[in-house]
């Protein structure tokens, strides 16, 4: 006979369903993640891992409108600044940043969306002891997770936010945003070198394939420095595995997510107790 352990979540009628959508999807590490908690709090919910092309994002979520258990949709790699303009509200620092990670379904079908990953990226950081306070940072990209990351570090009292990016228009755009809206920070667009930076994050897609480029030139990391990612498949990707044989201390991707996941929770699901 076939039995449910005590940390599975239990699926009837009444289970909230949550989609995450990427492409590709086979690296997606936040369903198990937010399965296991929901299944730790007895909260009816379960999240799966969809696969969607970019040229079939508005499809799969005009669809989703019409599902009635549907609580919402999480966006990762490469849908968050598209999924934006799907939203019928933005609230928080989606509506400065047209950038989400999280839409909620309302009971009339319209999508309400949420950005967590700048306020879960420093939240992460934080639990690791990490301070952010007066250091030099430098931000690798300048697509939609690097676009909240840039913001939520600014607010954090850094002494300097440099973005680098491959298209120096995107990165002089997000500088330009955020210098506006934290004017106390000094922030620049610049070249990806690590020199005289303590702090140096890697926010682009850059290490989800065994054969992907580096960020940066990993020579330049020395000892002192914190080294970050947001990729979290693989959990150590090139980039932490030669920043740390450089004597760097580094930060894996997987602290963002994890800081998430309460925020996923009281925003999608009301009756687990939103306190927001």
């Amino acid at each position: 006979m076939l039995t449910t352990p005590p940390s599975s979540p239990i699926v009837n009628g009444e289970t909230q369903l949550i989609v995450l959508m990427a492409w590709p999807a086979t690296h997606v590490r936040t369903p198990t993640l937010f399965n296991t908690l929901c299944a730790s709090r007895n909260v009816n919910a379960i999240m799966v891992p969809w696969a969607v092309r970019p040229e079939h994002l508005v499809q799969a979520c005009d669809g989703l409108r019409h599902i009635a258990n549907l609580a919402g949709i999480v966006l990762t790699i490469p849908h968050k600044q598209a999924a934006a303009e799907l939203c019928n509200e933005l609230e928080g620092d989606a509506s400065l940043l047209s950038v989400v990670n999280v839409l909620r379904r309302n009971a009339d079908g319209s999508y309400t969306g949420r950005m967590y990953d700048g306020s879960g990226f420093v939240t992460g950081m934080r639990r690791e002891g990490i301070a952010l306070a007066g250091k030099r940072v430098l931000l690798l990209g300048a697509g939609g997770a690097a676009t909240a990351l840039a913001l939520a570090l600014a607010r954090e009292g850094i002494a300097r936010l440099t973005i680098a990016n491959r298209n120096r228009e995107k990165a002089n755009d997000l500088a330009a945003l955020v210098g506006k809206a934290v004017p106390d920070c000094a922030v620049t667009a610049d070249s990806g070198e690590p020199d005289r930076h303590d702090i140096v994050i890697n926010a682009t897609s850059l290490g989800l394939k065994p054969d992907d480029a580096l960020p940066c030139d990993t020579s330049r990391l020395t000892a002192g420095m914190v080294v970050a990612e947001v990729v979290m498949q693989p959990a150590v990707t090139r980039f932490l595995m030669e920043a740390e044989a450089r004597g760097a201390r580094i930060h894996r991707g997987e602290h963002m997510v994890t800081s998430q996941l309460d925020q996923f929770v009281q925003f999608l699901l009301p009756a687990a107790g939103r306190t927001d």
